[in-house]
């Protein structure tokens, strides 16, 4: 297991292989359709947000507010990423992002971003929801909730110890094509 701490630099998202299983520590920004979508058609993000060398984090977290009126997450799980496959190649260049976490993989345009960029895809282990809403240790801030509601907008997290598995590195290899293959050919065996 590799401990990954902030600060998130090309250096040290280089040095992870497909397979490396990472908890990670730091801030995580969610990013679901709506930001991405957003940020594709030129939409900027609020002054005070930089992803650059930040994890963006595809997740509709359950946010609510506590007695003493601060966010308290309930769960956050991964949504599925192959939705943002139109976009985020784009986003990891524009945005200067070093990880995308969600589960499912994503295609041939983000693996060729996160070789390009210097980035990696965080595999989490769906239905863990509430699992992984216990490694987030507050909610720093929301960004652009007015506009896109709840489990759309931009939530920092400050994580703890937050598991995922690196599926797709930053030297082209991606598990998702390799275990595709195999099944591939396991199947054409039997055929």
């Amino acid at each position: 297991m590799t401990s990954l701490h902030e600060p998130f630099t090309a250096e040290k998202i280089r040095q992870l292989r497909v397979g490396d299983e990472v908890e990670i520590s730091g801030t995580l920004f969610t990013g679901r359709d709506a930001v991405h979508k957003h940020l594709y058609e030129g939409g900027a993000l609020p002054p005070a947000l930089d992803l650059r060398n930040r994890i963006l984090y595809h997740c509709g977290p359950v946010v609510l507010r506590d007695e003493r009126d601060q966010w308290r997450v309930l769960a956050a799980g991964p949504t599925t990423s192959i939705r943002e496959e139109p976009y985020q190649a784009e986003i990891i260049r524009r945005c200067g992002i070093r990880g995308v976490m969600g589960k499912g993989g994503m295609g041939a345009r983000t693996l060729a971003a996160c070789r390009e960029a210097g980035c990696v895809y965080f595999h989490a282990v769906g239905g863990a929801a509430q699992v992984l809403a216990a490694c987030i240790r507050r909610v720093r801030n929301v960004y652009l909730l007015e506009q896109f509601g709840s489990p759309e907008a931009i939530w920092e997290f400050e994580v703890e110890r937050f598991p995922a598995v690196v599926t797709m590195d930053a030297h082209g290899q991606s598990l998702h094509d390799e275990v595709l293959a195999r099944s591939q050919a396991e199947l054409a065996k039997r055929l």
